[in-house]
């Protein structure tokens, strides 16, 4: 049997998974709704991922997949869907000589309403702000990009604005509506986040999206351009308000930490943390920690009191705020999660035990 890549994306399409895996001695993988099943059939070959890569890598990153061990890149099978592709270069079963593997993400084809991911129309506020940072945090495959999408999607079709994304590959395509919106790729519309961002400033933008402030060069220009009077989007791989900014702080050298703080005081909007759980009935659902910078929230960050901000969250509902552990208790009251999700979840798994105890879950 020989699998053919157009059948196994049609499959994926057709069961909704989210990923694809295709490995060297294994039958592929579908991830649906978090659980991992391998698809009826022999193992696949270096000969066949090997195929496989080469039908549907572009010619420059496959040049850097063969020099550099991997490479990531967006796809569109046919009129069905756009996938996220990662290609890499692992070791073959026991054999010393290296073969190609595949993981393909599907992008769903429409974008989610704000109202459909459980956003409140606080968030829609925020997302006409005219200036400053809004980052949405999570782990990998928590749905960060998904959420940043609708987000541009809601001020695409409600605000006249100036889009620039700049993302690592694209993902999600975005269509001129009330705004204008440019998409620039990493690798081959320029070189870096950096660059890309300091070229977006002479581009005369309203809102920027950086798609991962990865370094401290990008995190550094994705501020100034919050300070200098443009909306900035961007990811961190961090869950929960506190740890995101001390993340941020923590990747400045020691003798500018003080500046950055004063710079996140009153440059940040907010933190959206999200994390990603299976839904009883199946499918996934996001539970989310929002923080929404007061000046209480911003004293806190200046004077380096990062360890208070949950307390300012939790007393921060009424203007929208709420945390990620209580947002998981709600989800299971509601039965839409099992109280194992919201223990693995909680950023204080012990005190979500007691918790669901006393609520007898």
């Amino acid at each position: 049997m020989n699998y053919s890549l157009k059948d196994l994306l049609d499959l994926v399409v057709s069961e909704n998974a989210s990923d694809l895996h295709l490995h060297v001695d294994q039958a592929p993988v579908l991830r649906i709704s978090g659980s991992m099943l391998p698809v009826e059939g022999p193992p696949l070959t270096a000969a066949e991922t090997d195929a496989m890569v080469r039908e549907i890598t572009p010619g420059g990153h496959l040049k850097r997949l063969e020099e550099m061990g991997g490479c990531d890149f967006g796809f569109t099978f046919e009129n069905k869907a756009r996938f996220r592709v990662s290609c890499f270069k692992a070791r073959c079963g026991n054999a010393d000589e290296n073969a190609y593997g595949i993981v393909l993400r599907q992008i769903p084809n429409n974008m989610f309403s704000l109202e459909k991911l459980g956003l409140s129309d606080k968030v829609k506020a925020l997302l006409m702000r005219q200036r400053g940072l809004i980052l949405v945090t999570g782990p990998t495959g928590s749905g960060k990009t998904t959420t940043l999408a609708s987000m541009l999607n809601w001020i695409n079709e409600h605000e006249e604005r100036h889009i620039i994304t700049i993302e690592d590959p694209i993902e999600y395509f975005h269509e001129h509506k009330r705004s204008v919106v440019t998409q620039r790729e990493i690798g081959r519309d320029v070189p870096s986040f950096s660059d890309a961002i300091r070229a977006a400033l002479r581009q005369d933008p309203d809102i920027i999206l950086v798609g991962e402030m990865r370094d401290l060069e990008t995190i550094t220009a994705a501020v100034s351009a919050a300070e200098t009077g443009h909306l900035v989007f961007a990811t961190l791989h961090t869950t929960g308000a506190a740890r995101t900014v001390d993340r941020i702080v923590d990747a400045f050298p020691a003798d500018t930490k003080e500046q950055i703080r004063m710079q996140l005081a009153s440059s940040l909007v907010a933190v959206i943390s999200q994390v990603l759980c299976r839904k009883k009935s199946g499918g996934r659902i996001a539970g989310y920690e929002i923080m929404i910078n007061t000046d209480s929230t911003s004293s806190l960050i200046r004077d380096n009191k990062t360890y208070r901000i949950t307390s300012e969250i939790q007393t921060g509902g009424a203007l929208g705020m709420r945390t990620l552990d209580s947002h998981l208790l709600s989800l299971v009251e509601d039965g839409l999660i099992d109280s194992s999700e919201a223990i693995t979840y909680a950023q204080v798994p012990d005190e979500m035990r007691q918790k669901l105890r006393d609520l007898h879950y």
